[in-house]
C-alpha cells in the first residue's frame, strides 16, 4: 500500500503538470490567434503605407509629365505665332513686288527697285536664320526607371525576427497607486525590481464590466494611466503586459475594481483596486480608507478615454471630464451642452413612468457625467471619409454607404445628437441605430438590421436628435428640437450602434 501510495503521488503530480501544460497550450492557442489578427492588420497597414507612397509619387511624376506637355506646347504654340505673322508680311511684300514688276514707267520703278531689292534680301535672310525649323520636339524625354522598384517588390518577403534578448517579464500593479473615484480608475504598474529585460512598452486591458472579454485601453511608454468614462456602480477586471521587439510579457495579475455608485457627491470616498474576487461589502469601507487620493497631478497626465462610453461627442475640443444639467422642454430632454447624453448606470433619479417629454420638469439633484464616443471606421464602408478625429464623415459615392459609432448599447437611456453640415437634398441621409452585421452598402433601414428615421426636416444646418430607451425598448427621433411623431420605433431588444447612412452630398 506504501509502494502504490507513493507510486501514485508521482503520477498525481505528472497529471497535475500534464494540465497546468494543457492550460499552456490552450492559452497559446488564443495567444496565436491574437498574433495572427495583430499581425495581420500590422501586413496591411505597411503594404497600404506602401500603396499610398507609390500614389503620392505617381502624383508628383505625373505633375512633372503635365509640366513638361505644357512647356512643349507653349514653345510650338509659340513659333506657330511667329512663324503666322512672319509668312504674313512675306506674303504681302512678295505681293507688292509683282505690282511693282507691272509698272510701265521705267523712271517710276528705277526709283524703288533698288530698295526693294534689298527689303527681299532681308526678308529671305530672315527666314534662313533658323526660323523654319522646330524650337521643341515632339517626343517625350522622361523614361520611367521602375525595374529596381519592381524588383524590391517581387523580393519583398518577411524576415525572421532575431531575438537579441528575451521577452520583458511581466509588470507588477501598485496596489498603493492604484484607485477609482466616480467613473475614473487610475492604474500604475511597473517593472519587477531586478528585471534588465529592455521595455519599450505596456498594453493596459480592461473588460467591459459585464464580464465580457478584455480590450486594449492604452498602447504606450507610461507606466500610469486614468480612464474615464465608465459605468457607475460596475465592476471591471484590468491587466497589463510588457512588450519589446523580442515579444509580448505574459499579463500581471487581474485586479478587480468597483465604481462608485453614486456620482459627484462631495466627499465620497473611492473604490479599491484589488486582486481576486470582489470584498464583501463589510470589509470595503475600512480598506478604502487606507488608500492615498487622489493620485498626485504631475502622476495623472495620461488619459485615455473609456472605450465603454455611450454618447457621441459632436465637439472635438470637448475637456476630459464634463458635466451638464438637465432642462425644461417642451418636446424631449435639452441638454445644457453641445454634447448631450443620457446614461442611465449614472443618472440616479426616479422617473416613476413619467413621459420624455416630461422628464425635464423633474427637480434633477444630481449632475450627470459625461461620456463620449466617435464614428467607427473599422466597421465603416470603404467609401465612407472620415475627418475631425473621426467626428466627422461624408462619403466619396453617389450611393448610400453606412457608417457606425464605436460604442454599442444593450440597456440603459442614451440620446445623441448629430448636425447636418452639408445637404444637398438628394438623396435623403438616415439617422437611427442597426446591428454590427448591417448592410454597409444601402441606405439605413432597407435590411432588417438597422431602425432609422429618413425624412421630415432633414436640411443644412439641422439637428438631429436620437432618443434609445433598452429600457422601454423603444426609438425615438427629433430634428431641431422637435419630436418627430411618437415612438418610432418599439420591442428594441439586443446590442445596438449609433448608425448614420449618407453619400458624398452629405456631411454629418
Amino acid at each position: 500500500q506504501s509502494q502504490l501510495s507513493q507510486a501514485l503521488n508521482g503520477l498525481s503530480d505528472r497529471a497535475k503538470e500534464a494540465k497546468e501544460f494543457l492550460v499552456q497550450l490552450r492559452n497559446m492557442v488564443q495567444q496565436i490567434q491574437e498574433n495572427s489578427v495583430e499581425f495581420e492588420a500590422c501586413l496591411v497597414a505597411q503594404c497600404d503605407a506602401l500603396i499610398d507612397a507609390l500614389n503620392r509619387r505617381k502624383a508628383q511624376l505625373l505633375s512633372r509629365v503635365n509640366k513638361e506637355h505644357e512647356h512643349k506646347l507653349k514653345v510650338v504654340r509659340d513659333q506657330i505665332s511667329h512663324c503666322t505673322v512672319k509668312l504674313r508680311q512675306t506674303t504681302g511684300l512678295m505681293e507688292y513686288c509683282l505690282e511693282v514688276i507691272k509698272e510701265n514707267d521705267p523712271s517710276g520703278f528705277l526709283q524703288i527697285s533698288d530698295a526693294l531689292i534689298r527689303r527681299v534680301h532681308l526678308t529671305e535672310d530672315q527666314w534662313g536664320k533658323g526660323t523654319l525649323t522646330p524650337r521643341m520636339t515632339t517626343d517625350f524625354d522622361l523614361n520611367l526607371d521602375n525595374a529596381p522598384l519592381l524588383q524590391s517588390i517581387h523580393q519583398l518577403d518577411f524576415v525572421q525576427m532575431k531575438v537579441s534578448s528575451p521577452v520583458p517579464a511581466p509588470p507588477i500593479l501598485q496596489l498603493e497607486e492604484c484607485c477609482t473615484r466616480n467613473n475614473s480608475a487610475t492604474l500604475s504598474w511597473k517593472q519587477p525590481p531586478l528585471s534588465t529585460v529592455q521595455v519599450e512598452g505596456y498594453i493596459l486591458e480592461l473588460d467591459d464590466g459585464n464580464g465580457g472579454q478584455f480590450r486594449e485601453v492604452y498602447v504606450g511608454k507610461e507606466t500610469m494611466c486614468t480612464v474615464d468614462g465608465l459605468h457607475f456602480n460596475s465592476t471591471y477586471s484590468a491587466r497589463v503586459k510588457a512588450f519589446n521587439k523580442t515579444g509580448v510579457s505574459p499579463y500581471s495579475k487581474t485586479l478587480v475594481l468597483q465604481t462608485s455608485e453614486e456620482m459627484g457627491q462631495p466627499g465620497s470616498s473611492p473604490a479599491l483596486w484589488r486582486p481576486g474576487p470582489l470584498p464583501k461589502p463589510e470589509d470595503t469601507q475600512s480598506e478604502e480608507q487606507t488608500l492615498p487620493f487622489p493620485v498626485p497631478l504631475e502622476r495623472s497626465q495620461l488619459r485615455r478615454m473609456s472605450p465603454f462610453s455611450s454618447t457621441l461627442n459632436l465637439q472635438p475640443s470637448f475637456p476630459g471630464r464634463s458635466y451638464f444639467e438637465l432642462r425644461s422642454s417642451a418636446h424631449q430632454l435639452s441638454l445644457h451642452s453641445s454634447l448631450q447624453s443620457l446614461n442611465s448606470a449614472g443618472c440616479n433619479f426616479e422617473t416613476q413612468g413619467t413621459p420624455y417629454s416630461q422628464l425635464g420638469k423633474f427637480d434633477i439633484k444630481k449632475m450627470v457625467a459625461v461620456a463620449w464616443f466617435s464614428f467607427d471606421p473599422a466597421s465603416a464602408h470603404a467609401d465612407i471619409i472620415f475627418s475631425n478625429d473621426n467626428l466627422t464623415v461624408t462619403c466619396n459615392s453617389y450611393d448610400d454607404r453606412v457608417v457606425l459609432g464605436k460604442t454599442g448599447f444593450s440597456k440603459g437611456l442614451h440620446y445623441w445628437e448629430l448636425s447636418i453640415d452639408r445637404y444637398d437634398n438628394h438623396p435623403d441621409p438616415a439617422f437611427g441605430v442597426a446591428r454590427i452585421d448591417v448592410l454597409k452598402d444601402a441606405m439605413l433601414g432597407k435590411d432588417d438590421k438597422a431602425w432609422a428615421i429618413t425624412e421630415g426636416g432633414i436640411t443644412k444646418g439641422a439637428t438631429v436628435g436620437v432618443l434609445l430607451d433598452l429600457t422601454r425598448r423603444t426609438l425615438t427621433f427629433s430634428i431641431n428640437e422637435d419630436q418627430q411623431g411618437p415612438v418610432a420605433f418599439e420591442n428594441l431588444e439586443g446590442l445596438f450602434f449609433p448608425a448614420v447612412s449618407l453619400n458624398r452630398n452629405v456631411q454629418v
